[in-house]
Order: structure tokens, then sequence, then C-alpha cells
């Protein structure tokens, strides 16, 4: 944690600014549009990073879809991954959290502020209402994330399965699936150093909804798992 000790020094004249004045101001979030809530954490978390003495490098951007309204799914590694998202993905994107999150101080308005999804992942039934809810906005045009490992895999840049159960949004949807490939990203906060450390995040090519949609979730799931793990695999320099 001396990481998040430093971006806290390095930044904390900040603070009072962000989170008293911009954050709170955002949190009303029907007087504001998306683009400009979520443009403020797409510069704040640029700043944090560079604090950090993190250097995240970035490919693939341009694989994204012209238009809004796909599903990322990305491999998770630790505290920095939303982090790598929000820094290389300039269009608003939501999220479906952990419900615990909701309750965290100054989390739980960022939730808020970018109208993240709280769930209670042993709630079954609340969890299908979720999906289907998520599915429709993704529908309209919005654009979500979701880890499809449910939890980090807290062993480097090896990854767990992925849910199934995940990629009903994408099929409710008919929408195309991005998977995402973070590397390294575990060491920014899980390492106890300061020292300057690289990160990547890799977007993939785009599974469109012609490609998968004669397939089960669980071999969506393992289709967007096997081409993450290779892009792992070719870019991890260990």
């Amino acid at each position: 944690m001396k990481r998040i000790a430093l971006i806290v020094i390095r930044v904390i004249l900040r603070l009072p600014y962000w989170w008293g004045y911009k954050v709170n101001k955002y949190k009303h979030i029907d007087e504001y549009p998306a683009q400009e809530r979520y443009g403020f954490i797409h510069r704040v978390v640029a700043v944090v990073t560079r604090k950090g003495r993190v250097e995240l490098k970035c490919y693939g951007i341009e694989n994204l879809p012209k238009e809004s309204g796909y599903f990322v799914a990305p491999n998770h590694q630790g505290l920095f991954d939303p982090l790598a998202i929000f820094q290389t993905h300039s269009r608003p994107i939501r999220a479906i959290v952990k419900k615990e999150l909701a309750s965290v101080i100054l989390v739980k308005d960022i939730i808020k502020m970018l109208e993240f999804i709280p769930m209670d992942r042993s709630n079954v039934r609340e969890g299908a209402k979720i999906i289907k809810y998520v599915s429709n906005e993704v529908a309209n045009g919005q654009n979500f994330f979701v880890f499809p490992e449910g939890t980090r895999s807290r062993d480097g840049n090896n990854i767990l399965e992925f849910k199934g159960g995940t990629f009903k949004i994408a099929t409710k949807a008919k929408a195309p699936i991005v998977p995402v490939a973070l590397i390294d990203c575990y060491k920014v906060f899980d390492n106890n150093t300061i020292r300057k450390t690289t990160a990547q995040i890799h977007y993939l090519k785009p599974i469109y909804y012609e490609e998968y949609k004669d397939m089960h979730t669980n071999d969506i799931a393992k289709l967007v798992h096997d081409r993450i793990e290779v892009c792992i695999k070719e870019n991890d320099k260990g």
C-alpha cells in the first residue's frame, strides 16, 4: 500500500477540489451529462497514475466498436484494473460492482456519479434482475464492463476460469463483446513498493453477435478467456 500513500501525498492539495466539490457536484446525475461526469474521472485517473509512478501502456484502442452499446470483458488482477480502463477508455462506461463497495467512503460517491450497479452476488434473484436491466441498457447504447472471473486472480498474470453467466448481458443485448487483457496491473498496488512500474492494457478485436449467437454462454466465456490468455502469454515480459 506504499504506492497509495505516495499518491495521496502527491495529490493531497487537489483532494478537496476533486472530492469536496467535483464529486459532490457530479453526484447529481440528472443535472450533468454522462460524458462530463465520466470525463472528470478519466482526467483524474491520468493524474493519479502519473503521480503514482505508473506507466500504463495501451494497445488496440482502435478495436473498440465505433458505436457505443458494447460489453467489455477484462481479466481481473487487482485494484488498479478499473483505473486502467478509466484512463484509456474515453467514452463513458459503466460497470457492475460488488454490493459491499457501495458503502465504502469515497468509492460510494464514484459509484453513484458513474451510475455503476451494485450487486449482491449471493442473491440469485437480484442478480437475474440486474443482468436483465444491464442488458437493456447495453441494447440502448450504454457501454458496460464486468470482470468475468468474478474475483481477482491473485496469481500474477495467470487468469481464472470465466463465468458463463456474465455473458448473458451481451447475448440478451446482441452486443459486441470486447475482450481486454490486463497485464502486470497487479504490480501497481499489490507489490509493496513505490518504484516506477509498468502495466499494460490490450483491447482485443470485438466478437460480434453473428460470431457467437449460436454458442452457449459457457462456450463464449471460454472463447473470451482463451483470447485474453493468448494475448497475455504473447506480451508478458515477466
